[in-house]
């Protein structure tokens, strides 16, 4: 068995943080397909470009997207390649746990 160091425990525990808000986990869900802009992704995901801005703000700092300068204009991506597979996957086992346990205002999961 694989001794899980102190490093591996927080990077998974950073995800952990951003996958837990709706907002920040769609967001990442939108980057699996390619860099977006800020305001393509707040009109996409229904939200306010202050919303958006802070979540983009939260996932750099937690490491897994990037902002990339082009111009006047800043676009963000997916801080390394391992991550849209990894959330193509994730999404796979959490429709196949249980597809339908938390949707709308409320989780029947408990």
């Amino acid at each position: 068995m694989t001794t899980v160091t102190v490093s591996q425990s927080a990077a998974v525990a950073r995800l952990g943080h951003a996958l837990s808000d709706g907002t920040r986990s769609s967001v990442l869900l939108e980057l699996r397909n390619g860099p977006a802009y800020p305001s393509e992704l707040a009109d996409r995901l229904g939200v306010s470009r202050q919303v958006m801005s802070n979540q983009l703000a939260c996932l750099r700092g937690c490491g897994l997207v990037d902002a990339v300068t082009e111009g006047r204009r800043v676009s963000y991506r997916l801080a390394d390649p391992h991550l849209a597979p990894m959330l193509d996957e994730l999404l796979q086992v959490a429709l196949a746990v249980e597809p339908d346990c938390c949707t709308g205002d409320g989780c029947t999961c408990a």
